[in-house]
């Protein structure tokens, strides 16, 4: 067996997501395939690249330095790729490659974009997993991106990537069931969701990992339900089958309202991520502050959340 460049981007991947499971699912594999092809790799090799266990995969010290070789490939090779394809379509004009995890503030972001630069090919990759976005940022595949990381749950930032903070600590809400018991309440505790079962999207970065951790120092241990469509899982929050946390700049869907936490047990840092030469240091104050400017006008527009960022002194929209 040769290894190809699918092969160097799969170990890539378990090495950065920490787990064979992880992998599969950026990677848009089964984690049985997976499974099969590491030891594949690992006989082609003549020995262990990870090491598994509770915890999950780590690599070796076989691993390491196969890695030490692969990832510079995989670089050069994702930068021969996009200079093809741009000469490809005679690309000579400006351009933006924007990532970014998703949300609302996309559309408010990119309509700022495209008004501002009317003359720059500008197009979006939406990720559930920041750890993709960053890979592929540090691969030279984006200009930019935006990202959430859960707080206590650092990312793996990859050399050279570098962040300029949007919020340091935002909040997660709770999306109920109109019909809930706790849905008229203006602050909702988690205990009082601990007979609910919880949707995780298992594919987002450490989702699992906070709500776990949240959940252990609230003492209660509720079910989990594994859920990667949201039309699916807004619809059994509606059903009154499931909560889920969400963005506080999440709009409510049919049948459903979204209240704050008490305590604030689920948080994450808001940021931009760039390599440096990506873009100049002013382009880059553009581009942030169009990002910041359609958060803040998703903020303006939510009441709950408006009134969360005045106790907590957090970002304001100007007057």
């Amino acid at each position: 067996m040769e290894l190809e460049v699918r092969h160097l981007r799969a170990l890539c991947a378990i090495a950065d997501a920490g787990s064979v499971r992880k992998a599969a699912l950026q990677l848009g594999m089964t984690q049985p395939s997976l499974t099969t092809q590491l030891r594949r790799i690992e006989g082609a090799v003549g020995g262990l690249l990870f090491t598994r266990g509770q915890t999950g995969s780590r690599p070796t010290p076989l691993g390491h330095s196969v890695l030490s070789r692969a990832r510079p490939i995989i670089a050069e090779m994702s930068a021969l790729m996009a200079a093809a394809r741009d000469a490809a379509a005679g690309a000579g004009g400006a351009r933006l490659r924007v990532g970014s995890i998703g949300g609302r503030v996309v559309a408010g972001w990119l309509r700022r974009l495209h008004a501002r630069l009317p003359d720059t090919d500008i197009t979006i990759h939406i990720e559930v997993s920041a750890g993709t976005l960053l890979q592929l940022l540090a691969t030279n595949q984006l200009d930019v991106a935006f990202v959430h990381e859960a707080e206590g749950f650092p990312l793996h930032i990859p050399a050279g990537v570098e962040q300029r903070v949007l919020m340091a600590r935002e909040p997660r809400f709770v999306a109920l069931s109109a019909t809930h018991p706790a849905a008229g309440r203006p602050l909702v505790g988690l205990a009082e969701l601990a007979d609910d079962a919880w949707i995780v999207d298992p594919a987002a970065d450490h989702e699992w990992s906070a709500l776990q951790r949240a959940f252990t120092e609230a003492g209660t241990d509720p079910r989990l339900v594994h859920v990667r469509d949201a039309a699916t899982a807004a619809d059994l929050v509606a059903s009154g089958e499931a909560v889920r946390a969400c963005q506080p700049t999440a709009e409510a869907t049919p049948g459903t309202v979204l209240r704050p936490l008490y305590g604030d047990p689920l948080t994450a840092e808001l940021s931009l991520a760039t390599r440096p030469g990506a873009l100049s240091l002013p382009e880059l104050d553009a581009v942030f502050g169009d990002l910041e400017d359609a958060y803040r006008a998703l903020a303006y527009a939510h009441p709950s959340y408006r009134s969360w960022l005045h106790r907590n002194g957090g970002m304001l929209p100007a007057a």
